[in-house]
């Protein structure tokens, strides 16, 4: 990945991390690893009392479709399993463990659109 899209990437996740903060979430990890994979951010819900694991996915327009279309079927199981395996290692105690999505849109010299998918994935 190039620099630029690497730093476009990191932009969208701290913006994301922001609006998560801004509901009351609180951010437990960012770009957390495991063998299995990789989660953009690992959060709490404390409204849902749930585990939540988020992709960030961030485009500078929409002429490819939406930044929640580029994230597949594959990919949301892959984000389940990353949640389970998160929580057997973690001590945070939730009722719930779940998968969502947020997609940006930055258009050239425009305010970000942000879309908040919820429950993409519920285990």
């Amino acid at each position: 990945m190039t620099d630029r899209r690497h730093d476009f990437g990191r932009r969208g996740e701290q913006r994301a991390e922001e609006y998560l903060r801004s509901l009351g979430w609180q951010i437990l990890e960012r770009n957390w690893r495991c063998r299995e994979g990789e989660v953009d951010i690992v959060a709490r819900d404390p409204q849902a009392d749930a585990l939540v694991v988020v992709e960030v996915k961030s485009r500078s327009g929409t002429g490819y479709g939406t930044p929640l279309e580029a994230i597949t079927y594959r990919k949301v199981m892959r984000l389940r399993q990353l949640a389970a395996i998160y929580a057997r290692g973690s001590r945070v105690r939730t009722r719930r463990l779940r998968v969502d999505a947020i997609g940006l849109v930055w258009p050239r010299g425009g305010d970000c659109e942000l879309i908040h998918a919820r429950g993409i994935e519920e285990l």
